[in-house]
Formats: C-alpha cells, sequence, structure tokens
C-alpha cells in the first residue's frame, strides 16, 4: 500500500471526524464511562482491526482511551488508516 500525499491526508482528515495527525499517525481520544466501558470498547477496536488485518497502537488509562493508527510497514499514513480509522468511529455511534 503507497503512502498518502500531504493533500489527499488533509482530505482524508476532513472525512474522518475526531481523528488529528500526529507526524506519521493520526490519533484519536475516546472517553468512556468507566474502566470496564473503556476495556469493553478496546475489544470491540480488536474485532475491527483484526477483521482489516490493521492494528493501532492502544493506550488505555480508567475510561480514557487513545488510538493511533499508521502503516509501519509503508512509513506513515495510507488508505488503510483512514478506512479503519472510520470503521472505529462507528463503534461511537
Amino acid at each position: 500500500m503507497s503512502l498518502l500525499d500531504e493533500r489527499s491526508i488533509t482530505t482524508e482528515l476532513e472525512t474522518t471526524p475526531g481523528w488529528e495527525r500526529d507526524g506519521d499517525a493520526i490519533v484519536t481520544t475516546v472517553r468512556l464511562a468507566d474502566f470496564k466501558e473503556a476495556m469493553a470498547f478496546v475489544n470491540r477496536v480488536a474485532d475491527l482491526a483484526e477483521e482489516a488485518d490493521h492494528h493501532p497502537d492502544i493506550t488505555i488509562s480508567w475510561n480514557t482511551v487513545t488510538l493511533s493508527l499508521s502503516t509501519h510497514s509503508a512509513g506513515g499514513l495510507t488508505g488503510k488508516d483512514f478506512d479503519l480509522a472510520r470503521r472505529i468511529n462507528g463503534l461511537r455511534d
């Protein structure tokens, strides 16, 4: 999968609410009711990630989950990152 250029990244971010650029990655933070809800959310993300064969870096701090997506094998952002980010956004609805 090829890296996205800057213009494409900007366009993708415009259609991926809740995510922001952080260097060669996109990042979002989700706050949930408590630790149990945070873990349930992470498990749903894990199911999506396995289906997509694309895995985010995940940080959990009590009720707060931070997800970071980057296509490490390509050295930055690709369409896979934004596709998974939008699928993860569907979990918030």
